[in-house]
């Protein structure tokens, strides 16, 4: 990790710790949204790290952007960091849109959406949108005229039905009826804006976010099994618990070095193989290193004010949003199996499949 990046995770985690306690977590989940949170990461530039400064972003790139969204992860914020900067902000410096004030959002297209364009007039359904409520814009791509639009719809001009996930995080519905957008919500994509490429940089965002949340399950897991006493001595030294630490921790590895080598290869865009093999291994392990957990851990580990329960229920829901597990595995499979047997070994032995 680079010097700068250090810093910068550093300075992360101590504002995360001040700020997001799992105490703040249980108030943010009853109203959907950190207020206090998201003003001080807001101040110190973080929700549009990886943005071109000439975009009005903070700069960096998408490696600096997933070691933010990994130690986000660990202290389950409640705040759309990965749509913020890393998706939306990315559409819209790519088509040379204005950056706006306040969360951003993003719609990479879900069964049963629709986006119709005519000139600047927006017609729109969108479903599950993270934070969809709670942000200022709403990025998607739209076709028109055989054309391809990134747009950038005021979710004050929406009707919003509100939704959670399984970690009671906002995922909303938003309709748009024939809205006229305003002239700097609405431009040509460039190549390489579509939403392949939104959907493909919303996995690797949730792959980092499922690794932080997945060492801090680590960290959780060792602490409590070393506490814990049973028969008089810490369950952590029975041969059954300490198979599921191993567990845990090897997961938690596996997870944290894939989503690492598909952001640190990500330059200046994230590749496709890196990806598919980071959010496959993230799904497996989010769900193999909870259910660990939570034998590791007994009852405690359900209740809703422990920490453990706030991760878990994130890894679930992580895992499955941008194309789950075996969504990834499918799509990855197949493009091996085209390129040829012979291509096989040579992909994996260069480093090329993470």
């Amino acid at each position: 990790m680079s010097d700068d990046r250090q810093m910068l995770t550093e300075v992360a985690t101590g504002l995360f710790r001040d700020l997001c306690t799992p105490e703040d977590v249980v108030a943010a989940e009853a109203t959907g949204w950190s207020e206090r949170l998201w003003d001080a990461l807001a101040g110190s530039g973080f929700p549009t790290v990886s943005v071109p400064e000439a975009a009005g972003g903070s700069g960096g790139d998408v490696a600096d952007a997933c070691a933010l969204l990994t130690v986000a992860g660990r202290f389950a914020a409640p705040v759309p960091l990965a749509e913020t900067g890393l998706l939306a902000g990315w559409a819209l410096a790519a088509a040379g849109l204005e950056l706006p004030e306040g969360p951003l959002s993003v719609a990479v297209g879900r069964p049963g959406d629709t986006v119709r364009l005519t000139g600047r007039r927006l017609t729109a359904r969108l479903s599950r949108v993270p934070w969809g409520g709670r942000s200022t814009r709403v990025v998607a791509v739209a076709e028109s005229g055989g054309q391809r639009f990134v747009v950038s719809a005021p979710t004050a001009a929406a009707t919003v039905t509100p939704g959670r996930n399984l970690a009671a995080e906002p995922r909303d519905t938003l309709v748009w009826d024939d809205v006229e957008l305003p002239e700097d919500a609405v431009a040509p994509a460039p190549d390489g804006v579509d939403p392949a490429a939104l959907r493909l940089r919303g996995a690797l965002a949730r792959s980092a976010q499922i690794a932080g949340a997945l060492a801090r399950v680590t960290e959780l897991s060792v602490r409590y099994t070393g506490e814990r006493q049973q028969f008089g001595r810490p369950i952590a030294r029975f041969q059954a618990v300490q198979a599921h630490l191993v567990t845990i921790a090897e997961e938690a590895q596996l997870a944290g070095l894939a989503a690492q080598v598909a952001a640190l290869n990500a330059r200046p865009d994230p590749s496709f193989d890196d990806v598919a093999a980071a959010k496959a291994a993230a799904g497996e392990a989010a769900t193999v290193a909870a259910r660990a957990a939570h034998q590791a851990h007994g009852a405690i580990g359900m209740t809703k004010e422990y920490e453990l329960g706030q991760l878990t229920r994130r890894l679930w829901s992580w895992r499955d949003e941008f194309g789950g597990e075996r969504c990834w595995s499918r799509e990855l499979g197949r493009r091996l199996a085209a390129e040829g047997a012979d291509a096989l070994w040579p992909r994996i032995s260069t480093g090329l499949l993470a």
